[in-house]
């Protein structure tokens, strides 16, 4: 049991919820510490009776799906480019808290190099598989990106967005996977399986996925010739949380499977020094 935070995605999206296009900004630590933490403290205590103690899974640097596929997530780093927010400055504070969570409050923190939170929570999900399926586990996914709908698969795994405040639900999770690998993901630089790899980096069309197409294509590969065949693998690779390569899940649950003894004794100082007064009256909600 667990409630898997995706880090990233939270804290950046309570961020933009706040602030909508005002991106020309001065981004305060105080107030990104307090917007997270006061998350932490709301989901938790609505969550926990039910699925248990929260575990921070948070992005690494340069992830290993770069390394297979080049231009993964490779148009976010042009928009943020073209941004007038400072982001290594917000990246900057984002580890500061990170590390702040790992070393002053009980939670668990997995952050492996080369890893995204999605290989974190993946990986600790399949691993669970069968106790999730028999429902002697249950866990639950914070998090909007809707990346984690695969997971659904198994029973007993629920996804909740923290900011709208609302259940993401599918009713055939294998089939949502099936069809996300083909159309591919333009949020994350990944093109459908009908496009050359390098598409949406230098700014050209897709060739589009008619309805037809993916009826064709959809329950088997048999249908695809060796170009569109390559590129479906690239496209799973990117997507099914399944293709983890091997070293980084032994990593990511080695890290999971550590034990953590920080108590909440450290907290009340923790929350005086960083001047969050408001939050030591709740916090016996973290």
């Amino acid at each position: 049991m667990a409630i898997l935070v995706d880090y990233n995605q939270v804290i950046l999206a309570s961020l933009f919820a706040s602030i909508g296009n005002h991106t020309n900004i001065d981004i305060d630590e105080n107030i990104i510490r307090h917007m997270f933490l006061n998350s932490i403290r709301s989901n938790r205590k609505k969550f926990s009776e039910e699925f248990g103690e929260i575990v921070i899974c948070a992005d690494g640097k340069n992830t290993w799906r770069r390394e297979a596929y080049p231009y993964y997530k490779g148009n976010r780093k042009k928009s943020r480019d073209a941004s007038d927010l400072d982001w290594n400055h917000l990246f900057g504070i984002m580890n500061t808290v990170r590390d702040e969570l790992r070393e002053y409050f009980p939670y668990k923190v997995v952050h492996i190099e080369h890893c995204e939170a999605d290989d974190v929570i993946g990986t600790i999900i399949h691993d669970n598989g069968t106790e999730l399926n028999m429902g002697s586990e249950q866990y639950l996914v914070l998090s909007a990106d809707k990346d984690f709908i695969q997971l659904q698969s198994y029973a007993n795994v629920k996804q909740y967005d923290p900011i709208r405040k609302r259940w993401l639900t599918n009713e055939n999770p294998t089939a949502y996977l099936e069809e996300h690998i083909l159309k591919g993901d333009t949020g994350d630089g990944v093109p459908n399986i009908l496009s050359p790899d390098n598409c949406l980096a230098v700014g050209t069309r897709q060739k589009p996925m008619t309805q037809k197409r993916l009826q064709q294509f959809k329950g088997g590969t048999e249908n695809m010739d060796e170009e569109t065949l390559r590129r479906y693998h690239r496209n799973k690779m990117m997507i099914d949380l399944t293709q983890i390569p091997a070293k980084y899940q032994d990593q990511i649950r080695e890290e999971f499977n550590k034990e953590k003894d920080i108590g909440r004794s450290k907290l009340f100082n923790f929350f005086i020094e960083k001047k969050l007064k408001n939050l030591v009256t709740d916090i016996q909600d973290f």
